[in-house]
């Protein structure tokens, strides 16, 4: 039944098969390890491996190929999972870490169960980050010095985050560090460049709730030239312009020494003194420790900023000064109104019946009066849903009028985390999240049908059923199925496809009913030639059994049974080959 013939590439719409030749293996099956295992919550991190087996059945072999699938996790809220199959703690619950890849009659699929442990939530699993040691020196470039990003959970428990950290330097003409995103680098290896101190930053990315935690550390370089004096001093940006409702904005000053063409950063720097020419159309701050350069909006009007450094009489080198300019304009523009935090309303909603739904409200805090507003169906605010096959979530980006965004549909039983992301006028995205809970109730006495019980999960979502022909015959034999209401047809493909009248092409597509039965029939029109060789995958029921040569014979597939739920989510398609000879 399960003959297999040589042909040339069928290229399908959203995957391929590619054999090559009479005799070509295949993979066949795909196995991860370790199929299960535990993590601590707070960035605890594990290597999984997928292993193929090859041949077809005949003379099997076994490969790594954990860098040729592709790794996904079914629940990123409580385990993450890289490129290369490295998964990463988030938070307490249980995942399912899969591993794809093409195989020799459609997608495989291997599977693994994380379980991660703590009292963490993922949306504040690391709560702070330290760097140590918090200071180090060297002699002189180029010697290095490492430095370890260690992270503090809410629980209180550590964790070593130095190679998913983000790290950097305040001045790669001084020193630089490296970074995972920097290849060739090892994360948080300080190296001289030149003398002087700078501060080495890490940046730590919780996965959930996308808050940043940082840590920093000093680096001294003791030697690398001498002081030199500064040779040019100059100002970013060149201009500003402002809102005379007291508006502000950062000017910076940068100063090259000597003939080295170290640029570094002097806008707080006890040597240098910044001045409005007309204070009272904008004012800068000068002569602060910290803080200095900002200047704020007072008056319409325009005003020029001057920065002036001076360099100290060295030797037989007299004293010298030093200025750059940058100007600034104040209108009577209102101040843009940047979001300064966002948050939903309510943190959790629970249903109980499957198709219940709840909504969430988006509430924004804003810089200017009104502080607070519903930004709900904002078109500048996504909601997102941590598994959107079972709980969608409505939203608005496209800005259509009357919509009504943040409303979470139950198809399934489990829970999802429901994200608000908005982006403020002055660029900066905030983002928000909560939970939303279809629970698991075991029915005592028996649940009454729609409740979130095993076995009841709804049908209204749409999977992607795909039919094509395999085999020698490419001039005959028809594919049919009808749709979930009945309508003859509706799958109308095969190499006879043109014959009759049809219009199915030699693969088609249909939509159905997640978990609603369909009979495929294979059928030989009347006069034509060819035999059946059978169906290629995916039939739960085939009649006759074993096929027929001649036909008619019929495959009946379900679409993903439910129920579905975290470690079971709804599949988006399924496939079926026919081989005709």
């Amino acid at each position: 039944m399960f003959n297999r013939f040589c042909f040339g590439a069928l290229l399908l719409a959203g995957f391929a098969l590619l054999f090559t030749g009479c005799g070509s293996t295949g993979l066949d099956a795909i196995q991860v390890t370790p199929a299960s295992a535990s993590l601590a919550v707070g960035g605890a991190t594990l290597q999984m491996t997928a292993t193929g087996t090859f041949g077809n059945g005949a003379h099997p072999t076994t490969e790594n190929i954990t860098s040729q699938v592709t790794w996904t996790s079914a629940i990123t809220g409580v385990a993450s999972v890289s490129a290369s199959g490295v998964v990463t703690a988030v938070s307490a619950g249980t995942t399912t870490i899969t591993a794809t890849a093409q195989g020799f009659n459609g997608p495989l699929s291997g599977n693994a169960s994380i379980t991660v442990s703590g009292t963490g939530t993922g949306t504040s699993a690391i709560v702070s980050l330290a760097i140590i040691p918090a200071s180090q020196t060297v002699a002189a470039p180029p010697d290095t010095s490492q430095f370890i990003a260690i992270g503090t959970t809410s629980s209180g428990a550590t964790v070593d985050l130095t190679g998913l950290s983000t790290w950097s330097s305040s001045s790669v003409q001084i020193a630089t560090v490296g970074s995972p995103e920097k290849t060739g680098t090892v994360p948080g290896l300080a190296t001289a460049v030149s003398q002087g101190t700078v501060t080495v930053t890490a940046l730590y990315t919780n996965p959930v709730s996308l808050t940043v935690v940082a840590g920093s550390a000093s680096f001294t370089v003791t030697s690398g030239g001498g002081a030199q004096a500064v040779t040019a001093l100059s100002i970013t940006p060149g201009t500003e312009s402002l809102s005379a409702s007291g508006q502000t904005g950062q000017f910076i000053a940068l100063a090259t020494y000597g003939s080295s063409g170290l640029i570094q950063d002097v806008t707080n720097s006890p040597q240098l003194t910044w001045t409005s020419s007309i204070p009272t159309y904008a004012s800068i701050t000068s002569g602060l420790p910290s803080g200095n350069g900002v200047v704020k909006g007072v008056s319409v009007g325009s005003t020029t900023i001057t920065a002036e450094w001076t360099n100290p009489a060295s030797g037989s080198t007299p004293a010298s000064v030093l200025t750059a300019t940058a100007s600034v304009t104040v209108t009577s523009t209102p101040a843009p109104e940047p979001l300064l935090s966002l948050t939903i309303i309510p943190n959790s909603l629970t249903v109980l019946n499957l198709q219940g739904s709840g909504q969430f409200l988006a509430i924004g805090t804003f810089s200017t009066a009104p502080y607070v507003r519903d930004l709900t169906n904002s078109p500048t605010l996504t909601w997102i849903s941590t598994f959107p096959n079972v709980f969608p979530v409505d939203t608005n980006s496209g800005g259509n009028t009357g919509a009504s965004a943040g409303i979470v549909t139950a198809y399934g039983s489990g829970g999802a985390t429901i994200i608000a992301e908005a982006t403020s006028t002055d660029g900066t995205i905030q983002t928000a999240t909560a939970t939303f809970n279809c629970p698991l109730v075991l029915p005592n006495p028996p649940t009454t049908a729609g409740s979130c019980y095993a076995g009841s999960e709804a049908s209204e979502l749409l999977e992607t059923v795909t039919v094509y022909n395999e085999g020698l015959n490419t001039t005959n034999w028809l594919v049919t199925a009808p749709s979930a209401t009945g309508t003859a047809n509706v799958i109308h493909c095969g190499p006879g496809w043109a014959l009759n009248g049809g219009t199915g092409g030699s693969v088609c597509v249909a939509t159905y009913p997640i978990g609603t039965p369909i009979t495929l029939t294979a059928t030989q029109p009347a006069g034509s030639t060819g035999t059946f060789g059978g169906w290629s995958s995916n039939c739960t029921t085939i009649s006759p059994n074993p096929s027929t040569a001649t036909g008619p014979n019929t495959c009946t597939i379900t679409p993903d049974n439910p129920p579905f739920s975290a470690t079971n989510p709804a599949n988006t398609n399924i496939t079926v080959g026919a081989i005709f000879n």
